[in-house]
């Protein structure tokens, strides 16, 4: 939906040049119309990005319970740097 927000804003810009070079009205309405239309479409698009994007991290117990085996819980032991030292290392 952003490359027909971004098409509609070229195209608004074009009649915008048609109305300033002819001084019509009606290439300055056409303007203004699509131009809103673009914004819409531009507000839409971000609007439901926002609720995919809090529906997929809702629940975040629900992460890594679907398709692990052997009872992991999808979490990775942190990494461990040169030099850090385990409590089974003393």
């Amino acid at each position: 939906m952003l490359v027909v927000t971004l098409v509609l804003a070229a195209v608004g810009f074009g009649l915008l040049v048609i109305a300033l070079m002819t001084g019509s009205v009606v290439w300055a309405w056409g303007c203004i119309a699509v131009c809103v239309v673009g914004a819409v479409l531009l507000l839409a698009s971000a609007l439901g990005g926002r609720s995919s994007a809090e529906g997929e991290w809702a629940d975040p117990r629900s992460v890594g319970q679907a398709g692990t085996s052997g009872g992991r819980s999808g979490r990775r032991a942190p990494r461990r740097r040169p030099g850090d030292r385990n409590s089974s290392d003393r």
